[in-house]
């Protein structure tokens, strides 16, 4: 996938007159929260203000997050029509999503659906996965296929059937295959950046004004482990 811009480090995958597409780096937060620290969502609306020479305020409307030390594909609005049709197509699923992630201990089956339920823990922001249903969890589905084992790693890609809290980080996490780097799901060590392997490599959507079919594929980062998938 070539990467149309990366001035200041944005990696933009798809830009048009109603949506933009950026390739998340570790750290980034998707959207301003209580640490302070500058959002994506401002990155863009000043690459779009210089790029085009807006006056004022420029448009631009979240459509979904990845967590922060999460990395890949994440799709923003540039007028209110592409943002009701986009939140329109992630609230119904009618997108498709592909995750890479890379798993300490390899995964018993080389493919599998997981199916849990999810009871999320506000205090510490995490998700914990059951097997049976407790009270205030949501059902939690995933699949994944192994696509390569490293010397010491396992690479997973993951297709989401629902978009939970923590999903695919508690789904793996559960049946003992934390991914690299996520101390907070049992990796027994974080990664130098401070960020996870876990990757949204893949997008399809009917664009939400010329109706064409979409797909997007965002470059892994640049690292060893990555490199070697």
């Amino acid at each position: 996938m070539k990467i149309l811009s990366d001035k200041n480090n944005l990696q933009i995958l798809h830009e048009d007159n109603h949506i933009i597409v950026v390739n998340k780096r570790v750290g980034d937060i998707v959207q301003g929260d209580k640490t302070g620290d500058k959002p994506l969502s401002d990155v863009v609306k000043e690459y779009i203000k210089a790029k085009y020479n807006k006056p004022g305020d420029v448009f631009l409307g979240v459509i979904h997050r990845l967590d922060r030390p999460t990395t890949g594909i994440v799709v923003f609005a540039r007028t209110s029509k592409a943002l009701s049709r986009m939140n329109e197509l992630f609230s119904n699923r009618e997108t498709k999503k592909t995750y890479w992630a890379v798993v300490k201990n390899k995964p018993k089956e080389a493919k599998a659906k997981l199916v849990h339920y999810l009871k999320r823990n506000e205090k510490n922001n995490t998700s914990k996965a059951h097997l049976k249903e407790v009270p205030d969890s949501k059902l939690a589905s995933l699949d994944y296929v192994i696509i390569k084992e490293l010397q010491n790693y396992t690479a997973l890609e993951i297709n989401l059937h629902t978009g939970r809290h923590h999903q695919i980080r508690a789904q793996l996490s559960a049946i003992g295959s934390p991914i690299k780097g996520d101390l907070k799901y049992g990796a027994d060590r974080s990664n130098p950046d401070g960020g996870i392997h876990l990757h949204a490599r893949k997008l399809t959507f009917l664009h939400p004004v010329s109706k064409e079919n979409i797909t997007i594929i965002a470059p892994t980062p640049d690292d060893p482990i990555w490199n070697a998938v």
